[in-house]
Protein backbone atom coordinates (compact mmCIF):
# COMPACT_ATOMS: atom_id res chain seq x y z
CA UNK A 1 0.00 0.00 0.00
CA UNK A 2 1.68 3.52 -0.82
CA UNK A 3 1.55 5.87 1.18
CA UNK A 4 -0.11 9.05 0.35
CA UNK A 5 2.19 12.10 0.39
CA UNK A 6 1.35 15.82 1.14
CA UNK A 7 1.17 18.10 -1.35
CA UNK A 8 2.19 21.50 -1.18
CA UNK A 9 1.02 25.00 -3.42
CA UNK A 10 4.19 25.82 -5.47
CA UNK A 11 5.70 28.88 -4.06
CA UNK A 12 6.17 29.71 -7.99
CA UNK A 13 9.63 28.88 -7.79
CA UNK A 14 10.72 25.71 -8.92
CA UNK A 15 14.14 26.60 -7.51
CA UNK A 16 13.21 27.42 -4.21
CA UNK A 17 10.78 24.30 -3.98
CA UNK A 18 13.50 21.87 -4.48
CA UNK A 19 15.90 23.58 -1.81
CA UNK A 20 18.45 25.32 -4.14
CA UNK A 21 20.59 27.72 -3.39
CA UNK A 22 20.35 31.32 -5.23
CA UNK A 23 16.80 30.04 -6.51
CA UNK A 24 16.16 33.63 -7.19
CA UNK A 25 18.46 34.06 -9.25
CA UNK A 26 18.25 30.49 -11.14
CA UNK A 27 14.85 31.17 -12.02
CA UNK A 28 15.59 34.76 -13.35
CA UNK A 29 17.96 32.79 -15.41
CA UNK A 30 15.72 30.26 -16.52
CA UNK A 31 13.54 33.44 -17.48
CA UNK A 32 16.00 35.07 -19.72
CA UNK A 33 17.15 31.83 -21.45
CA UNK A 34 13.62 31.04 -22.13
CA UNK A 35 12.94 34.49 -23.92
CA UNK A 36 15.97 33.98 -26.38
CA UNK A 37 14.69 30.33 -27.03
CA UNK A 38 10.89 31.24 -27.67
CA UNK A 39 12.78 34.27 -29.61
CA UNK A 40 14.96 32.30 -31.73
CA UNK A 41 11.59 29.31 -32.54
CA UNK A 42 9.20 32.92 -33.59
CA UNK A 43 11.71 33.57 -35.80
CA UNK A 44 12.06 30.00 -37.55
CA UNK A 45 15.45 29.63 -37.20
CA UNK A 46 17.54 26.66 -37.44
CA UNK A 47 20.12 26.33 -34.63
CA UNK A 48 23.20 27.08 -37.45
CA UNK A 49 21.58 30.45 -37.81
CA UNK A 50 20.87 31.14 -34.41
CA UNK A 51 24.62 30.62 -33.57
CA UNK A 52 25.81 32.58 -36.08
CA UNK A 53 23.56 35.37 -35.21
CA UNK A 54 24.84 35.17 -31.19
CA UNK A 55 28.12 34.42 -31.87
CA UNK A 56 28.38 30.88 -30.62
CA UNK A 57 28.35 27.46 -32.32
CA UNK A 58 25.33 25.05 -32.92
CA UNK A 59 26.21 22.69 -30.35
CA UNK A 60 25.95 25.96 -27.91
CA UNK A 61 22.54 26.72 -29.26
CA UNK A 62 21.75 23.12 -29.02
CA UNK A 63 22.51 23.11 -25.39
CA UNK A 64 20.29 26.28 -24.88
CA UNK A 65 17.71 25.09 -26.57
CA UNK A 66 17.25 21.80 -24.47
CA UNK A 67 17.19 23.56 -21.32
CA UNK A 68 21.25 23.31 -20.20
CA UNK A 69 21.83 26.91 -18.62
CA UNK A 70 24.69 26.13 -16.68
CA UNK A 71 27.39 27.43 -19.04
CA UNK A 72 25.47 30.94 -19.75
CA UNK A 73 25.74 33.39 -18.07
CA UNK A 74 23.30 36.10 -16.87
CA UNK A 75 25.59 38.42 -18.98
CA UNK A 76 25.53 36.68 -21.57
CA UNK A 77 21.98 36.24 -21.94
CA UNK A 78 21.24 40.00 -21.85
CA UNK A 79 24.04 40.37 -25.11
CA UNK A 80 22.11 36.94 -26.57
CA UNK A 81 18.26 39.33 -25.81
CA UNK A 82 20.41 42.38 -27.33
CA UNK A 83 21.45 40.59 -30.49
CA UNK A 84 18.13 39.42 -31.23
CA UNK A 85 16.71 42.60 -30.69
CA UNK A 86 15.56 42.92 -27.59
CA UNK A 87 15.96 45.85 -25.09
CA UNK A 88 16.90 44.92 -21.33
CA UNK A 89 15.42 47.07 -18.46
CA UNK A 90 16.10 46.56 -14.89
CA UNK A 91 13.96 47.93 -12.59
CA UNK A 92 14.49 48.12 -8.80
CA UNK A 93 12.07 49.32 -6.28
CA UNK A 94 11.31 48.48 -2.76
CA UNK A 95 9.76 44.87 -1.43
CA UNK A 96 6.10 44.56 -0.12
CA UNK A 97 6.68 44.61 3.47
CA UNK A 98 4.94 41.11 3.80
CA UNK A 99 7.69 39.71 2.34
CA UNK A 100 11.02 38.84 4.25
CA UNK A 101 13.46 39.19 1.32
CA UNK A 102 13.29 40.96 -2.29
CA UNK A 103 13.06 38.40 -5.19
CA UNK A 104 14.40 38.60 -8.95
CA UNK A 105 11.74 38.38 -11.33
CA UNK A 106 12.33 38.58 -14.64
CA UNK A 107 9.25 39.55 -17.27
CA UNK A 108 9.56 39.44 -20.96
CA UNK A 109 7.78 39.62 -24.35
CA UNK A 110 8.97 37.79 -27.34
Amino acid sequence: MRKKGAISASSGNVFADAGLADADERLAKAGLAHSVISIIKSRGMNQTAAGRLLGIDQPKISALMRGQISGFSTERLFRFLNALGRDIEIVIKSKPRSRRHGEVHVVGQV
